[in-house]
């Protein structure tokens, strides 16, 4: 039974069986509209499309599933870039209070140690 597509039944070269161009157009073929896809669904945006695209030209991404999948990894690492820099604005504003709240009650500091001073030599002279 079957197709009876042993070794011992093939006459022309893999390449003539089934050239490497016809698998090449179907991969790019396959990678772009998933790609096109993505961008209409606002999936990602045309900076990473673009990226992507030139990357699967240059034979980055073997398949669909691999190049699916990296789209999800840049995502993740996208937000958990962002969450990391939310984290530091907001460490950068809490210390930057501080730093104002501790200036403002120096100052209040050296007004009442300086004020008190002040009143001591008023005594002294009169």
């Amino acid at each position: 039974m079957g197709r009876h597509t042993g070794t011992g039944k093939r006459k022309g070269t893999a390449n003539a069986r089934m050239p490497e161009k016809v698998i090449w157009m179907r991969r790019m073929r396959v990678l772009r509209r998933l790609l096109k896809k993505y961008r209409e669904d606002k999936k990602i945006d045309k900076h990473m499309y673009h990226a992507l695209y030139l990357q699967s030209k240059g034979n980055i991404f073997k398949n669909k599933r691999v190049l699916m999948e990296h789209i999800h990894k840049k995502k993740a690492e996208g937000l958990r870039l962002k969450a990391l820099q939310e984290q530091a604005e907001a460490r950068r504003n809490r210390s930057k209070a501080a730093h104002e709240r501790k200036a403002v009650r120096n100052a209040a500091k050296h007004a009442e140690m300086f004020a008190h001073i002040e009143d001591n030599v008023a005594e002294e002279e009169s």
